[in-house]
């Protein structure tokens, strides 16, 4: 398959991110090409665990999260897709004073800026989430219009959706090069030749590093595999929200008959691995028992393995390569990349047009790293 002689953008990366963004540049009239070496989004986005929230402890991940709620509820008729959302909200077990002082004051923060999110008592968390057990808690953070939905039909409704508007779409076309000549862009080269651009968006997940050396801009992010599984059948009660054990990271929610569960590994090393592992299964087990002790007992349907691209401190990076003009950048998200995608989109399209953007994402801009760094608390 051809490549087009040039276009105005080149998105590179075909992810939630990538699309978003092929989506909303060509439905604002730009002449867009996006670029990916493998399916659309089979790098990461499809292995998440396809939650949907604005509780965070930063205002701007705040209202990247709000905005891309909205988008989600939207998203049967803009693009145009079922995504298959459902909103039983979010809740957030805590087991530690130090825990309870800092997500008082996060949930502060979102109720400023209109997140509908609470404190409540161990009594009421198991209430909302009643597989549960209170062992040890000392309240919870529950936010009601969260939730969760499926990745893959996301980036094949902005897929689509860009490619009404006149996008061109090809996977299975690495990237080799980004060139530059003093300090401006001027092409790419792909598997298949070479397209001419002046203006490039790296959305390349866990191998954003790789895209940004290619134009010699340094985009600081490691790649940490993260596994997920999935149970047997199981009765969840309906309504039952995400639900987090914030001192083990330990997850779950419904999925069809079963539950999706998942939890980082702190013996885990970078790498760009994405094999099933079983090492982290009895801690994960371990984890589940002691907090929610029926899901411990079922037995594993399926799982996989999927990379989250990590920051310093958990915080994406957006922004424009200060000293090559014309990159802009959209990565290291830190396992939040799905469920920012379609707010961000919209700010790279801002970006693009040298607009204002649709939140003010200055604060996440790459330069942040010399400087102190405030991490984000909701991490999981």
């Amino acid at each position: 398959m051809s490549l087009p002689a040039g276009a105005d953008v080149v998105v590179v990366g075909g992810g939630v991110i990538g699309t978003s963004a092929a989506f909303h540049l060509a439905e604002a009239g730009v002449d867009v090409l996006l670029l990916d070496s493998g399916a659309l989004g089979a790098g990461s986005t499809c292995r998440a665990a396809g939650g949907v929230r604005a509780m965070f402890s930063a205002e701007v991940n705040v209202r990247l999260g709000q905005r891309s709620l909205d988008a989600f509820a939207d998203f049967g008729a803009r693009p145009g897709q079922e995504i298959d959302l459902e909103r039983p909200g979010y809740l957030f077990l805590l087991d530690t004073v130090d825990q309870v002082t800092a997500m008082t004051e996060a949930v502060a923060l979102q109720n400023t800026l209109g997140v509908p999110s609470r404190m409540i008592s161990p009594e009421q968390a198991r209430d909302v989430s009643p597989l549960i057990s209170t062992d040890g808690l000392l309240a919870a953070a529950f936010s009601p219009t969260d939730g969760h939905c499926t990745p893959e039909s996301v980036v094949l409704g902005y897929a689509s959706g860009a490619r009404r508007h006149g996008a061109t779409l090809r996977p299975h076309t690495p990237v080799q090069d980004v060139r530059v000549r003093d300090g401006e862009i001027t092409g790419v080269v792909t598997s298949l030749g070479t397209v001419a651009t002046s203006t490039v968006i790296c959305a390349a997940g866990a191998w954003s590093g790789q895209v940004g050396a290619m134009a010699g801009v340094d985009l600081p992010v490691t790649p940490l595999r993260r596994q997920i599984v999935v149970s047997e059948p199981v009765v969840v009660p309906a309504g039952t929200p995400m639900t987090i054990d914030f001192s083990t990271s330990f997850y779950f929610h419904r999925e069809g008959p079963g539950v999706l569960m998942g939890m980082s590994d702190p013996d885990e090393l970078p790498g760009f691995s994405q094999q099933r592992s079983d090492s982290w299964l009895p801690r994960l087990s371990e984890a589940a028992a002691h907090r929610a002790p029926r899901l411990a007992e079922v037995g594993i349907r399926t799982g996989w393995a999927g990379l989250y691209e990590m920051t310093a401190d958990s915080n994406a990076l957006i922004g424009e390569a200060p000293d090559v003009s014309r990159l802009l950048y959209a990565t290291g998200f830190s396992g939040h990349g799905f469920l920012m995608g379609p707010a961000v989109g919209e700010v790279l399209r801002d970006l693009v047009l040298r607009r204002e953007p649709v939140v003010d994402v200055s604060a996440l801009s790459v330069e942040r790293f010399t400087g102190e760094l405030r991490p984000e608390l909701n991490t999981v």
